[in-house]
């Protein structure tokens, strides 16, 4: 059944809550969209925008999942790039480490081209810290930084030494980082729903509160719901860690993190410059992070950890504070407003998913944890793939993914292991 919304700083500061209606009766489209989150919303609007006439159908509300729960950072950073340019290869060649590296940035380009053409309310700002945690992982970190150099976006990036740190954040925890800013942090339920309005307004039929029961294989598949049925020439999954469709198919490839966040009380002025006086989003270099940011009326909004079990975490703010407190002891017995979680989509080798279910029955999942870049570089590709440009989107379905036999529990049970031996070698570092 649909639920509401999570009881989080971003559903406080809706700017503009959507209204879509029900899915009832029979619709025919040229793209059916399952799922109303950031994969789904950002498809929808690069198709409307070349004439597709598309639905998308969610079964609670726009950006009800992970894409309006999650830290707000739109950085370049994807989790299995080493892994994702390593398989590659047999693909593009050497052109693969290339190619992934100017996928890092798309989608910030997507993200910002879309917040100005349709006047998306959503706090965008510039400016990233990736920040070394143990003297160990300066040498990695530097590696990254002279990377940067020798691409057009070196000119947005800069090291800094511990020293340098400390004058942009307030804490003594760092031994050097990147600054990047071309980086981004936002409000990101406002982004999507941002997005969904102006796909609506290229003519996108959006449903709320609309469960999808079965798709409906063949020439022209048909999404099924409750009390409708949409008819498509192509169909895109893309609940991510959220839908239970395809089961037989998709079982065992994608496990959810419950990954929470909480947001104190607003900060006076001097208490906030002191801990982050050019207001960047920050996080650090341990596998299992901690992020933080400011929000724009001076929270400070700060994840960390997460929950590998595929169940939810029963006391956020238990778990968060120390967190906190240890990055900033100057915030210690800070009042908290808001504790929530999502849960993110994780792929074992951290490659996102994309496939075809059918001839006309496409997937697109698993960002592990950098979703909101990712999932907009995803929807150009899934709205060229339907449109017949097919290269981009086979470089993807043709990587190798291990999937977990039996069922979803015992893939995280051994996520959640394999999670904890990396993070046991981290601490020996």
């Amino acid at each position: 059944m649909p639920q509401p919304r999570s009881a989080s700083y971003y559903t406080a500061s809706i700017a503009e809550e959507s209204d879509h209606p029900r899915l009832e009766g029979d619709h025919r489209v040229d793209v059916a969209i399952v799922g109303g989150g950031f994969t789904g919303v950002a498809t929808a609007v690069e198709l409307a925008e070349r004439g597709y006439r598309v639905a998308v159908i969610e079964a609670h509300k726009i950006g009800w999942g992970a894409s309006g729960r999650n830290g707000g950072q739109v950085t370049g950073s994807l989790s299995g790039q080493d892994a994702m340019a390593k398989q590659m290869r047999n693909t593009l060649g050497e052109q693969a480490r290339e190619f992934v590296w100017n996928l890092r940035w798309r989608g910030h380009r997507i993200i910002k081209q879309r917040v100005e053409k349709y006047a998306i309310a959503c706090d965008l700002k510039h400016g990233h810290l990736q920040a070394a945690y143990k003297p160990s992982h300066v040498k990695e970190l530097k590696q990254d930084f002279e990377e940067s150099q020798q691409h057009a976006i070196g000119e947005y990036v800069h090291w800094l030494e511990a020293d340098e740190v400390r004058q942009v954040v307030g804490t003594e925890l760092y031994h050097g980082a990147i600054r990047n800013d071309y980086n981004m942090h936002l409000h990101p339920l406002n982004l999507c729903l941002g997005e969904a309005r102006a796909a609506a307004g290229l003519g996108a039929l959006i449903f709320e509160d609309s469960p999808v029961i079965v798709i409906q294989h063949g020439d022209t598949p048909v999404v099924v719901g409750e009390q409708g049925r949409v008819t498509a020439n192509s169909v895109i999954l893309a609940g991510n860690a959220y839908h239970r469709l395809e089961r037989k198919r998709l079982s065992g490839k994608l496990f959810p993190a419950a990954l929470g966040i909480v947001t104190t009380a607003p900060l006076d002025r001097d208490t906030a410059l002191a801990i982050n006086p050019d207001d960047l989003a920050v996080y650090d270099t341990r596998f299992v992070l901690d992020y933080y940011r400011l929000t724009a009326d001076r929270r400070l909004l700060f994840g960390g950890g997460a929950n590998y079990s595929g169940r939810d975490s029963q006391d956020i703010v238990g778990e968060l504070r120390p967190r906190l407190e240890h990055t900033f002891p100057q915030l210690k017995g800070v009042d908290i407003d808001f504790q929530w979680q999502g849960m993110a989509g994780i792929v074992i080798n951290r490659i996102p998913q994309l496939g075809k279910l059918s001839d006309n029955v496409y997937y697109a999942q698993g960002y592990s944890g950098h979703g909101i870049a990712t999932s907009h570089i995803i929807g150009e590709i899934m709205a060229n793939a339907v449109s017949g440009s097919l290269e981009e989107f086979d470089t993807f379905a043709k990587v190798k993914h291990m999937r977990i036999p039996l069922n979803d529990r015992l893939g995280n049970t051994l996520l959640a292991a394999g999670m904890w031996y990396y993070q046991l070698l981290e601490k020996l570092r």
